[in-house]
């Protein structure tokens, strides 16, 4: 399991990747909510999942609201 979080002013964003029975389950959440889940069979996907991810946090807590 791989997860990034990110914690700014009380509010928490997670990213949690699993290696699930079809391909990888990627898990968003936002103060415990999650916000999107989806599976991956191709592993690039989730690289680019990933990135996306990192993006929204370098830009700032206001960007994925």
């Amino acid at each position: 399991m791989v997860t990034h979080e990110l914690t700014d002013s009380g509010h928490t964003k997670r990213f949690t990747i699993t290696r699930g029975a079809l391909g990888w389950d990627v898990k968003e959440e936002r103060d415990s909510q999650v916000v999107r889940t989806v599976t991956y069979t191709d592993w690039h996907r989730v690289e680019r999942a990933i990135q996306v991810f990192q993006m929204q946090d370098s830009t700032g807590p206001d960007s994925t609201r």
